[in-house]
């Protein structure tokens, strides 16, 4: 592997990720290839294949809304790279816009990054714990 690719990988990912927390949308949106895409897997209704840098930006935005404002806590592991590959372990925690539980959710993300942008992005998490935490029709125990 090309430590100078592996390194540009790294870099490209804390950059949107500093972005992130300083909720700079232009710089946010800037990360992404105009043909990127995000894929959030399970059955939520979040979940599926985002394409382009417009549906991304659709999708990071309504996440947020899930959420009571103000809640929203992430907190980032180390990135580890290789290639044009970075992985990033997260957290996020806050209060659920529609039924007012704590969510605390573990999430793993494969990013792919080249020519100075993220063109690809794989999403994980604890899907279960998301539909019964943030969606009020899918959460057990609380009428619909």
């Amino acid at each position: 592997m090309n430590r100078t690719t592996t390194e540009n990988s790294r870099s490209v990912l804390q950059r949107y990720l500093d972005a992130l927390v300083a909720g700079d949308i232009d710089a946010i949106s800037a990360s992404f290839a105009t043909d990127a895409t995000w894929s959030l897997h399970g059955d939520l209704p979040l979940s599926g294949v985002r394409r382009g840098r417009e549906q991304i930006m659709a999708f990071l935005l309504s996440a947020g809304e899930l959420f009571r404002p103000g809640s929203q806590k992430f907190t980032f592991g180390a990135i580890t790279a290789e290639g044009e590959r970075a992985v990033l372990e997260w957290r996020v925690q806050g209060v659920a816009a529609a039924t007012g539980r704590h969510y605390d959710n573990e999430y793993c993300g494969v990013f792919i990054i080249r020519d100075e942008l993220i063109v690809e992005v794989r999403e994980y998490l604890d899907s279960l714990h998301a539909a019964g935490t943030l969606y009020r029709d899918l959460a057990p125990d609380l009428p619909s």
